[in-house]
């Protein structure tokens, strides 16, 4: 057995036993609540630059699919379980987890203390941390002091793809949508395709004449990981692109469009990371179950000139206001996160523009959000009638 460790930039050390392969790998901790669907959680091109915690005990009973991976290869740095699986039972498994984390050269942990080191991280924040196999404890606790923290870095141009390409639609095609790739995960084309869309994809550093010229019907701005605010480039591009072409984003994208239209963006503590947190939507009051994997949020209030109120007991609707008004008109919250409060959606009222802080496609679910995919067609001005993915 190899020991493993992980090392907190403030000092903590977690011991367990390595399931990778050797080495040293730095990032951000967060733990994620999910109960399945680990795969999808590493292949998340959101998960750049973080170290995933998994709060669900075991993991890896039902091994890994090829079709289930969101990008090429994983994009989180590491990942910390209690117990990992020794054997997988599922008719589409094409390997085991284990196997799954050594053919990609991922530092991983098990058995160690997910449940204190959980605790750390909700009431210390997420924080840098190394994790590391075949090294001693004195280095890790050096590179996790030394490690940079996620503000401030621009990750998402990392995993954007470096070239255009193109994904046809089931069936005839409907419609054109541009998407800004920011880290895209494979599910969202899917979705978009079988609602009859031929979905463009451009890199992260796409101009607002190159989506222009391809003469999309509608841009959708993907999810991504790190901070949205060095994405200056991509800011004002959705700034050209706003009122002239239909703009839906998701997550990241969410962030965009909102620091587009004036709003601003800060740090969570320990951010939204699992395929469980409460979304409650305004309009109605429904509220829907969501996947997500976020670590900043957009605030309105600075566009109302007065400062986000305090929190008191329960989260409510007073937490957000009730619409601002910026460059491009009037913009009205959609959605708020029932753990916290923060908000999780808006539209825009005198524009075709709409952005939600979740992930819609979920990939491996809950599904109660993929009916946003049938707004995105509504806004485009396009039916709604094609089945889910």
């Amino acid at each position: 057995m190899t020991l493993g460790r992980l090392v907190t930039a403030d000092g903590e050390v977690f011991e367990g036993r390595s399931v990778g392969v050797e080495g040293v790998r730095v990032g951000e901790a967060v733990f994620n609540t999910s109960m399945t669907g680990y795969q999808e959680v590493l292949s998340d091109p959101s998960y750049a630059g973080q170290v995933v915690v998994m709060t669900s005990p075991h993991i890896g009973n039902y091994g890994v699919s090829s079709y289930d991976d969101q990008a090429l290869r994983p994009a989180a740095r590491g990942l910390i379980v209690r117990s990992l699986s020794r054997r997988h039972s599922n008719w589409r498994a094409e390997g085991t987890l284990a196997g799954y984390l050594r053919s990609h050269e991922m530092v991983a942990i098990a058995d160690l203390d997910t449940r204190r080191l959980t605790r750390h991280l909700r009431d210390r924040g997420a924080m840098p941390v190394a994790i590391g196999a075949g090294v001693d404890k004195e280095e890790l606790i050096r590179r996790a002091a030394q490690a940079p923290r996620m503000e401030g870095q621009d990750l998402a141009t990392g995993v954007s793809t470096p070239h255009p390409y193109r994904i046809d639609p089931q069936g005839e095609a409907r419609g054109r949508v541009v998407a800004i790739d920011l880290g895209m995960k494979r599910d969202i084309g899917r979705q978009l395709a079988a609602r009859g869309l031929e979905v463009q994809v451009l890199p992260a550093a796409c101009t607002a004449q190159d989506i222009l010229d391809l003469d999309p019907t509608g841009v959708f701005l993907t999810n991504g990981p790190g901070d949205p605010e060095p994405l200056q480039h991509n800011i004002e591009t959705v700034r050209s692109l706003l009122g002239r072409v239909p703009v839906f984003g998701i997550c990241l994208g969410h962030q965009v469009i909102g620091l587009a239209l004036g709003a601003s963006t800060f740090k969570l503590p320990f951010g939204h990371h699992g395929g469980n947190h409460p979304v409650r939507r305004l309009a109605d009051g429904r509220v829907e179950i969501t996947a997500q994997n976020h670590g900043f949020a957009v605030d309105l209030w600075p566009l109302t000139g007065r400062e986000m109120p305090e929190r008191v007991g329960l989260a409510g609707p007073e937490l957000l206001p009730r619409a601002v008004t910026g460059d491009f008109g009037e913009v009205r919250p959609t959605h708020q996160n029932l753990n916290d409060g923060t908000l999780e959606g808006l539209e825009c009222l005198d524009i075709p523009a709409l952005s939600v802080q979740y992930h819609p496609e979920a990939a491996p679910g809950p599904h109660d959000a993929l009916g946003l995919f049938d707004d995105f067609l509504a806004l485009m001005g396009l039916e709604t009638e094609a089945e889910d993915a």
